[in-house]
């Protein structure tokens, strides 16, 4: 069984005025020549960090600086590349208000694309998205540290939010979660946290390696981290990976020269029966606004900077051609 997990997926902004809503494109050319990698796996999950809506007004549009809308012909790309799920816990989903997200849910929902980790209420952002997928069942739980204003409540929408510290999980979220996963143990095989959190640059916190170890702890299968423009260290911490920063995948930034964040991976989860054994990566690159396999020099600058990231948690990324693998098991 193989799970393709990209980092975040931006269709607001430039990439909407000129890919989305443009007619002239076809929303497969916004995955390049990385679709028929997407394409193979058995499931494909995004974190979308943007709302789909035509919906709503500027939250807060004198001081938060970056707000990402896409029109809702989104849906066609998505769909294009047969997006099963997208998490929603993220700073960006209510960039246009309450209206803009339940419009955006609505809209997810007529399109047959699963979403977690917001909703209308507290337990509808916390419900997992559930896959029967070959041997196994998977679910999915989304959960941010951004936007705490954001956090939904008994009647409020908004998101899954949650605070930590340097030793995990702290009340009333700990709680929460805890209550969530249980549910879920006994309805899926895997059990994947897709997790919103940290700065946009740098490598893991203490304080986010706790988390990390603390979901995992709580019988979590796979951490799938995000936020961070560059793709982070993979850990293997008791027979389970921790992916701290999947990076960007589809946006329209600025792009740093030394952190290169135009480049990450496609990241496939390949399971077997005793749990997810071997993770591949295969070298992507922002360009034009969609996304592209990665040219031999890009690939060179990946494959350093991953292995030495990496090498700090003791992984051992093993290099085959223009892919790398990392095993779990």
């Amino acid at each position: 069984m193989r799970i393709a997990l990209t980092g975040d997926v931006m269709l607001g902004r430039l990439v909407d005025r000129y890919v989305i809503q443009n007619r002239s494109v076809h929303p497969h050319a916004l995955w390049g020549d990385v679709l028929p990698i997407m394409l193979s796996a058995d499931c494909r999950l995004i974190n979308l960090e943007c709302v789909i809506s035509k919906r709503g007004d500027d939250w807060h549009p004198t001081t938060k600086e970056f707000r990402f809308r896409a029109d809702p012909r989104a849906l066609d790309f998505l769909q294009a590349a047969q997006i099963d799920g997208v998490t929603l816990a993220n700073n960006h989903v209510l960039d246009y208000g309450t209206d803009a997200l339940l419009d955006c849910l609505k809209l997810l929902d007529r399109a047959g694309i699963k979403q977690t980790g917001a909703g209308a209420t507290m337990e509808e952002a916390c419900v997992p998205i559930l896959f029967k997928l070959r041997d196994a069942r998977v679910a999915v739980i989304a959960l941010t540290d951004n936007e705490p204003e954001w956090e939904a409540t008994m009647t409020k929408p908004g998101v899954n939010y949650v605070t930590y510290n340097e030793r995990g999980l702290v009340e009333p979220h700990r709680s929460r979660i805890v209550q969530v996963l249980s549910s879920v143990r006994r309805r899926a095989e895997l059990v994947i946290i897709s997790a919103h959190v940290g700065p946009n640059w740098g490598a893991p916190s203490r304080a986010m390696q706790a988390l990390a170890h603390d979901l995992i702890d709580m019988g979590v299968d796979l951490y799938w981290g995000h936020s961070n423009h560059t793709p982070q260290a993979i850990e293997v911490y008791t027979g389970k990976a921790i992916l701290y920063s999947t990076g960007d995948f589809v946006d329209d930034y600025m792009v740093d020269r030394d952190e290169r964040n135009d480049l990450s991976f496609l990241f496939v989860l390949e399971r077997e029966t005793n749990g997810v054994t071997r993770i591949r990566l295969y070298p992507t690159r922002i360009e034009d606004f969609g996304v592209r396999l990665a040219n031999e020099r890009e690939w060179q600058f990946l494959k350093r900077t991953m292995q030495a990231k990496c090498k700090a948690f003791r992984t051992i990324v093993d290099v085959d051609g223009q892919t790398a693998t990392i095993s779990v098991k």
